[in-house]
């Protein structure tokens, strides 16, 4: 065979793994499989808290007058419904409830930086500048929740697309608590 063929058929050889790969749903950062329970009590407590950051969200969009805490309602939203879709596939993958036993489900206020039910009434009946400062204090302290979250993910977490899903939490809700303080001390 001369080198021309060798090159063809090497080809063709690592194409069809990888199409095997693909339809057999291997992830390029490794198995499913390759979690922990850490990695569950990551999804399955975020998710709740995500959820409730996307409803404050919703809130805020037909009740604030401020066009950056509007906008920032609309990235917290933006960026969490899909990470919400993520999780709940990790936890169907693993063959894992999306809610837990003792039912999180939102407004869990004795989770990381969660509300309580009261509060977030209170925030529903909010309307202008008083609805942009309860919703920014909320919001800083639930994200401050998320980020404790995602740093216990971060350091006890096995499975890496969770671990990429924890740094990037932290990252972005980090930045995200510097501008709500900011916009706090606007109001």
């Amino acid at each position: 065979m001369n080198k021309k063929k060798i090159s063809y058929l090497i080809a063709a050889v690592i194409a069809v793994l990888a199409i095997g790969g693909i339809a057999f749903g291997v992830s390029r950062s490794g198995s499913s499989s390759n979690h922990s329970a850490a990695d569950v009590t990551f999804a399955q407590d975020m998710i709740p808290h995500h959820r409730q950051a996307v409803d404050m969200a919703g809130y805020v969009a037909t009740r604030s007058s401020n066009p950056q805490v509007k906008a920032l309602a609309v990235q917290i939203e933006g960026a969490q419904s899909p990470e919400i879709n993520q999780m709940t596939g990790w936890l169907k993958d693993w063959s894992q409830p999306v809610t837990t036993s003792s039912g999180h489900s939102g407004g869990m206020s004795g989770m990381h930086g969660m509300m309580s039910d009261g509060d977030m009434a209170t925030l529903r009946t909010l309307s202008g500048a008083a609805v942009d400062k309860m919703w920014l204090t909320m919001m800083t302290e639930h994200h401050s929740g998320a980020i404790d979250m995602a740093k216990t993910e971060l350091s006890q977490g096995t499975y890496a697309d969770a671990k990429a899903l924890a740094q990037s939490i932290t990252t972005s809700q980090a930045a995200q608590v510097t501008q709500m303080k900011d916009l706090l001390k606007q109001l």
